[in-house]
């Protein structure tokens, strides 16, 4: 006979996620409906460095645990090692590391293939991964803020506090997925009536991308790029009226924190890995060829989404 775990039994849960930021956030849902199940249960999270800090202020971690790639098998074992000190009432993997079989937790549960999840969006593929404890569809992602990041919003937009904000996020990881500056420019311009600034978003990256959007739109402009951090631009998209950009992490920071959003697709699977949420709306041309996509289109969607 199986053996049943009550909810007020389960007090610590380890969480294994994934490296790049959109894909942590769209783990989000499974989290959130895990604690939700057993409030007074606190986790232990395994990711890698870059995605730490999406989870700096959640109130009910116990500790984050780096997977260090650069160390290779060494810090595989050195992982292992650490968690082998625990012992968890639930465990939960969606990365298939293998890890589940070395540490010890009552139940455990695994990443649900890609090959039964084909047709069906990420965070209801993770979702299903604790089908068997959570009956109910994955919640809308989520991200947790402090006091500081509000308040660095404020003193950054203190001279347009009543403005109507468009966010811009012109980067992307690869040539692929990135929708030219030029066709930025044209949808801005389109869309000039209904928003007073314009600030732009992202990492150093993206630095060139933002001289050349200054340099072909004549309008009020903030420059954000390579100046703040993950969760202090995450602020800044919460206090935007809409934000528009690339396939990239900052779509799903935009979900995450319920700012209408609009992301321009190239090549990728919108249906499986587009933003999670009501506000998350999105374009794909036929031919998967980002440039193709015509600015008078997404200006027509977003205008619309405006309305509502």
């Amino acid at each position: 006979m199986k053996k049943i775990l009550k909810d007020n039994s389960v007090k610590k849960i380890l969480f294994i996620t994934l490296s790049n930021i959109g894909d942590v956030i769209l783990t989000v849902p499974t989290l959130e409906s895990l604690h939700k199940k057993y409030p007074n249960a606190i986790f232990d999270i395994v990711g890698d460095k870059r995605s730490k800090i999406i989870f700096k202020y959640c109130p009910y971690i116990n500790n984050f645990v780096e997977k260090d790639k650069d160390l290779g098998w060494y810090g595989v074992l050195m992982l292992i090692k650490n968690l082998r000190q625990e012992s968890y009432d639930l465990a939960i993997d969606l990365r298939s590391d293998a890890l589940l079989y070395f540490i010890k937790s009552k139940k455990k549960f695994f990443k649900v293939s890609n090959k039964s999840s084909k047709n069906i969006h990420s965070a209801e593929k993770h979702h299903l991964s604790i089908k068997k404890i959570i009956k109910t569809s994955p919640p809308p992602t989520n991200i947790w803020l402090s006091n500081y990041e509000n308040e660095l919003t404020k003193q950054i937009l203190k001279k347009y506090s009543n403005a109507k904000i468009l966010s811009l996020g012109l980067g992307a990881n690869f040539e692929g997925k990135i929708w030219k500056v030029t066709k930025f420019v044209e949808l801005t311009k389109l869309l000039q009536n209904y928003f007073d600034i314009v600030i732009l978003v992202g990492d150093q990256n993206d630095a060139i991308l933002s001289r050349e959007f200054i340099l072909k739109f004549k309008g009020i402009i903030i420059d954000c790029c390579g100046h703040y951090n993950l969760l202090e631009t995450c602020a800044i998209i919460k206090k935007s009226d809409f934000y528009v950009g690339n396939d990239s992490g900052l779509g799903h920071l935009a979900s995450a924190v319920d700012t209408k959003s609009f992301t321009v697709f190239g090549v990728g699977q919108p249906n499986r890995y587009r933003p999670w949420g009501r506000n998350a709306f999105w374009i794909q041309d036929k031919s998967y060829q980002i440039n193709n996509i015509d600015p008078k289109i997404v200006a027509n969607k977003i205008i619309k989404q405006l309305k509502r």
